[in-house]
């Protein structure tokens, strides 16, 4: 053999344990045609229950919505018609672009604060030892109270005259929290991410117990280290999940009302009303359903494009299994 041939050789051959893995990985068969005509018929039928329900449920009020939008209701009676009058007044005003603003700024905030908390705990009760099992019930304690419930807890704690200000006697909590237009809108952050972490946290438990054991094997057979192992290995295949989460986050985030009404209605003045709660205020405070639905349709848009930007940019349109092959 030519030293040529042997340099081809070598460059072709995995550097290490993983890439050998890794790469086993990518010369799994592909399907062929024949499963995919497979698939027509039974498989039609057995969806049609879910598309049932998802069309009564989910685009029957969502055309209604639409509908609603070009008519004049108050909530009682009749709705008239009034073209694009509804759209025209909420365009034209400054508040809904700050209510807009207001839910830009609180979707990003809040996946700053999730999307790290959330990979870390999952990964990390994503281990085998007993005492994670408890730690995890703790940390699932959180999603298993209403938003409702968490608002009152927090609205009554935060309290400047009789919360923990009070009990604890700290000078740090002495502060109107919820009072003040700045800290309200942190706190509301704070709180509404500390209710969705254990969410997220079990995503993330659940993607990171797929990865096969034999990536982290031959990784430390190569020397790598628990740090190296979370990059080179935890990250990459938990790819799909972070995607998934992420969405989930913003949409989660873009639909925020209940918990954010009872501790501040949207206040103090309008340093929280983002635009569920704008939405909720116009329609049932102001009974002015056709500007509410107006908002709805901006929150539906909304919601949509962040998704589609995230899954066409992160390339999940195309998921596949990792761990085929394996």
């Amino acid at each position: 053999m030519t030293s040529d041939g042997t340099a081809a050789d070598a460059a072709d051959r995995p550097t290490s344990a993983v890439d050998a893995l890794l790469a086993k990985s990518d010369d799994r068969p592909r399907p062929t045609g024949s499963g995919k005509a497979s698939r027509k018929g039974p498989s039609l039928w057995m969806m049609a229950p879910a598309m049932a329900f998802f069309a009564f449920f989910g685009l029957v009020p969502l055309v209604g919505t639409f509908i609603l939008s070009f008519c004049d209701w108050n909530g009682l009676g009749s709705p008239t018609f009034s073209g694009l009058d509804n759209w025209t007044s909420v365009l034209q005003q400054s508040s809904m672009y700050h209510a807009l603003w207001l839910t830009i700024l609180m979707c990003l905030a809040t996946f700053v604060v999730q999307f790290p908390l959330s990979l870390l705990l999952g990964v990390f009760m994503a281990g085998r030892q007993r005492y994670r099992a408890v730690l995890a019930v703790l940390y699932f304690l959180p999603l298993l109270f209403s938003a409702t419930a968490i608002g009152i807890a927090f609205k009554n704690l935060l309290d400047p005259n009789f919360g923990l200000s009070s009990a604890l006697h700290l000078d740090i909590l002495q502060q109107d929290w919820l009072g003040s237009p700045t800290l309200a809108f942190w706190v509301v952050i704070a709180v509404v991410s500390w209710c969705f972490i254990p969410f997220h946290s079990l995503l993330y438990q659940a993607g990171a117990r797929q990865i096969p054991q034999s990536l982290y094997e031959a990784a430390q057979l190569d020397g790598a280290g628990r740090v190296r192992c979370f990059f080179s290995i935890t990250l990459p295949q938990l790819k799909y999940t972070i995607v998934t989460s992420t969405t989930l986050m913003i949409v989660g985030t873009l639909t925020a009302f209940d918990l954010i009404y009872v501790m501040t209605n949207g206040g103090p003045g309008d340093a929280t009303r983002i635009l569920p709660v704008d939405m909720y205020l116009q329609g049932f405070k102001s009974n002015d359903m056709g500007v509410a639905s107006v908002i709805a349709v901006i929150l539906i848009v909304l919601g949509l494009s962040f998704s589609l930007v995230l899954n066409r940019l992160s390339g999940s349109d195309r998921m596949e299994s990792q761990m085929e092959g394996m």
